[in-house]
């Protein structure tokens, strides 16, 4: 549903690819995932690969994969995707009050540009007392995660590339800051409140702290 200058994302290029795991905006009950796309070669390649590259019952003609998104999936797919665009209205919403609440605290909030359409899968916001925020609130019954704490080339997968930490110092700072707020469509303005609430005391308690202190002029 995202869009950039009235665009939808996916139409893009010649594919676009969506993940429809459970905890994505438009989420099946299992894994899954969509390819789309307006070049009818591409189309009829991926279909052989999704399916063993069985053309028919007993004729392969490639070496595919076992990709099928099964009946029950779609099923449930296909219902949710009426309500998908409630949805994203109401993670706009939700999105808008976190940054309207936020904005004057020592944190930086997601940034959507004019010619932008943010549908937020995530809200995620960044400080540098993202481990003692993230403390303070599962202390009150509030969970957050954190999207993602280990930067690619980082990864054990690509140590081959021989990148080490310090190389990325952005990518790295981020990392080390990065916070995700609970978001989604069912979240009650009463419990969203709460949250915000308590990431203002702990953020302005943080500041009185540090100021008594004596550490910041």
């Amino acid at each position: 549903g995202a869009k950039v200058n009235g665009q939808m994302v996916g139409t893009f290029g010649d594919v676009g690819c969506f993940s429809f795991f459970p905890a994505k905006n438009l989420g099946s009950y299992g894994d899954a995932g969509g390819i789309i796309t307006n070049n009818n070669e591409i189309a009829e390649h991926v279909f052989l690969l999704r399916n063993h590259g069985r053309a028919s019952k007993f004729i392969h003609k490639i070496e595919g994969f076992n990709c099928r998104l099964d009946s029950l999936q779609a099923s449930i797919l296909r219902v949710k995707l009426k309500y998908l665009s409630k949805w994203t209205e109401i993670r706009r919403k939700l999105a808008a009050n976190y940054s309207d609440f936020l904005k004057d605290l020592p944190v930086v909030l997601p940034y959507e540009a004019l010619d932008c359409y943010h549908v937020y899968h995530l809200y995620v916001i960044r400080t540098c007392q993202r481990d003692k925020l993230r403390t303070s609130l599962k202390e009150q019954g509030i969970e957050t995660g954190i999207h993602y704490p280990v930067p690619l080339h980082l990864q054990p997968a690509y140590k081959y590339l021989g990148y080490n930490r310090g190389d990325f110092p952005v990518t790295e700072k981020c990392a080390d800051e990065i916070i995700s707020l609970p978001l989604y469509p069912e979240l009650s303005k009463v419990n969203q409140e709460k949250v915000m609430r308590e990431i203002k005391n702990i953020l302005v308690e943080k500041e009185k702290t540090v100021l008594a202190g004596g550490i910041v002029n």
